[in-house]
């Protein structure tokens, strides 16, 4: 008996102390990729349950510039644009009424998989994954993978998907087939289709199109006019911004540093700024300047007699995962007294900061308030991060996005004129000049619209929508009849394959069967929960099949 209680002793101690380390490798493994524009309205939800879209299913919250996205989370835009930067440079960029989902954002052998579903709309990518890195985006029919340096742009209808290569090649997944699609090639699905896949020529680029390449080319030459001040082959997400914002100059003793145009000597670094309450890391901070990235979340902060508080990248440069902080500050408290010291690169964790004597900046709410300076009377000590009363976030709630219904024939993007598929409920009216849903009520002449739908508004950026766009509305009341909505054709399940690498980038056998590394199959911890189950209720279901979801 005296041994059976030891031995669940000993068991117990072990699951005490195996379990805080399980949670901070989960932290400290966990990534975290970047809002790096925005534009208009742009929305995001932290988890959901089955589909995104539907009344009840997510939280949304209004988003803000530079706010860090994790694994499950969702981005939506609706009369806007928005763009997310990833860690070796890698960006998406969503067009007006787009729904991104950020399915899994992993590690696997020093390798950064990343798995993303375009529930609804477009959006482009621009994909230079390094060594053991693997890039996937599945939206409506199939999946696209991205091998090397390639630009392809998604777009998901109802009543089928298209893909088109910009630059580079990229293979497209379905049915556990991959098709390779070179530069300047388009491909097309069909919904409800028996396999048919048609490839020709991309269509000429719109107005998002020529948005979308221009930002590339500003970011990437400024992304390598960075590079002669840090070396950093890992991490490049921001750098680009610091020489667009910024100058850069040499500090003795600790290399290249930094500091934004027009800080004046007594520039505060957290003057620009807002909390939110990340679900892993607890109070962050969020820079509102384009710059408010890198000096928020990486590196430290060093005083200087001649320029004030500069940024330096400590950390960068040495060929290993640099460390992402919630804030670059350390927390302090003096009795009921909260405040952040700015972090320095030479700070130890849970010891005095070496910022100190520079002051304190005291903290309550969402304000951070001028430096107190230091007295005799007064002692600080350090904090591993502030109570929850201290702080109050600064985002705010919002709707859930509209579903926007689209056709592809409206879209033409596939460079030729759309033809229905034999047996299908989708058909062409020469009255409105596009296809519709044979089953659908009859009577829309001169572009009536159902009661249950609305036409979406034209505050939309640039040319994102056609202009028979329709946002599906659950508008019906006890004394609006209910029209019968047709079923669109079926759709696969909206869930990517895993994840295939070897050595380098995306690999797959066209024929289906087995070939290099694979994985994936379900999330890793790092991200919040939701789902997407393949019973999803959403009209643009797809992918290019896999596991189920993990949620």
């Amino acid at each position: 008996m005296k041994r059976f209680t030891c031995s669940i002793g000993l068991l117990l101690l072990a699951v005490c102390v195996v379990m805080p380390s399980v949670a901070l490798a989960d932290a400290s493994h966990a990534r975290i990729v970047r809002l790096s524009l925005i534009q208009g309205d742009v929305r995001y939800a932290r988890s959901f349950h089955d589909d995104p879209l539907a009344e009840g299913n997510a939280t949304w919250e209004q988003a803000a510039l530079n706010l860090p996205l994790r694994e499950g989370y969702v981005l939506a835009t609706g009369s806007g644009r928005a763009e997310v930067e990833f860690e070796s440079g890698a960006m998406a960029f969503l067009s007006g009424n787009a729904v991104l989902e950020f399915y899994d954002l992993s590690l696997h052998d020093g390798g950064r998989i990343t798995r993303l579903v375009l529930r609804q709309g477009s959006a482009s990518f621009y994909v230079n994954p390094a060594s053991g890195d693997y890039f996937s985006v599945t939206g409506g029919d199939f999946t696209v993978e991205a091998s090397g340096r390639t630009t392809f742009r998604v777009d998901n209808f109802d009543d089928g998907s298209t893909v088109k290569v910009e630059r580079g090649s990229a293979a497209v997944l379905r049915n556990d087939h991959s098709t390779p699609l070179e530069k300047g090639q388009s491909l097309s699905v069909h919904a409800g289709s028996a396999g048919d896949m048609v490839i020709g020529r991309a269509v000429d680029r719109d107005d998002f199109d020529h948005w979308v390449s221009g930002r590339i080319e500003s970011e990437v030459a400024a992304t390598n006019s960075s590079s002669q001040y840090v070396n950093s082959p890992n991490y490049t997400a921001g750098f680009a911004d610091l020489y667009t914002f910024g100058s850069w100059f040499s500090m003795g003793g600790y290399g290249n540093c930094w500091r934004p145009f027009g800080a004046g000597l007594g520039w505060s670094p957290f003057s620009f700024g807002d909390w939110y309450s990340d679900p892993v890391f607890g109070s962050t901070f969020i820079g509102s300047a384009q710059w408010g990235w890198l000096p928020y979340h990486y590196g430290g902060w060093i005083s200087s007699p001649m320029y004030g508080w500069c940024w330096n990248p400590a950390g960068f440069g040495f060929g290993r995962p640099v460390k992402w902080h919630p804030v670059t500050a350390v927390w302090v408290r003096s009795g009921t007294k909260m405040g952040i010291v700015p972090l320095h690169p030479l700070d130890k964790s849970g010891k005095t900061p070496v910022n100190l004597g520079k002051g304190v900046y005291p903290v309550q709410g969402r304000e951070i308030e001028q430096p107190l300076a230091l007295t005799s009377t007064e002692k600080w000590s350090v904090v591993k991060r502030a109570p929850r009363e201290t702080l109050t976030s600064g985002l705010v709630a919002s709707a859930a996005p509209p579903r926007v219904s689209r056709t592809m024939y409206a879209g033409n993007t596939t460079g030729r004129a759309a033809t229905p598929v034999v047996g299908s409920s989708i058909t062409y009216d020469p009255q409105e000049h596009r296809f519709v849903n044979a089953n659908n009520p009859p009577n829309r002449a001169n572009g009536a619209i159902a009661s249950n739908e609305v036409k979406t508004p034209t505050a939309i950026v640039g040319n994102d929508l056609p202009p028979n766009a329709r946002a599906i509305q659950p508008a019906n009341t006890p004394s609006t009849p209910a029209v019968p909505q047709a079923s669109l054709p079926p759709r696969p399940a909206m869930t990517p394959p895993p994840a295939h690498t070897s050595g380098g980038g995306s690999s797959r056998p066209s024929s289906g069967s087995s070939g290099g590394g694979a994985w994936g199959g379900s999330r890793s911890s790092g991200g919040s929960s939701g789902s997407s189950s393949s019973s999803s209720s959403h009209p643009s279901g797809g992918g290019g099949g896999g596991s189920a979801h993990p949620h």
